[in-house]
């Protein structure tokens, strides 16, 4: 009975995220925005890095997101992971 439920529950995730990804809202983390690393400094670390940002934001689903260019130059968005800054999801535009 156990493993039905585990089974049930992490199937339900799996339809779950898959519905949210499918209507745009990218899903980064569930963790408290404690947790989370400062929005300034994570900037700062991105320019340090060659990203130009054109746009800044915290996202419904708990990303950070920028609008921008990389070091390269191409044109990107990206979802990054607030508490650790990995790249969730990138899309070039």
């Amino acid at each position: 009975m156990k493993k039905l439920t585990l089974f049930a529950a992490v199937t339900s995730l799996a339809i779950l995220a898959g519905c949210s990804e499918e209507h745009g809202s990218t899903q980064c983390t569930q963790a408290p925005q404690s947790e989370w690393l400062n929005a300034n400094d994570f900037q700062a670390q991105l320019l340090n890095g060659g990203y130009k940002i054109n746009e800044f934001k915290v996202t419904g689903g708990n990303c950070y997101e920028i609008y921008g260019f990389e070091a390269d130059g191409t044109k990107v968005e990206i979802y990054f992971n607030p508490t650790d800054g990995s790249i969730v999801k990138r899309e070039e535009e």
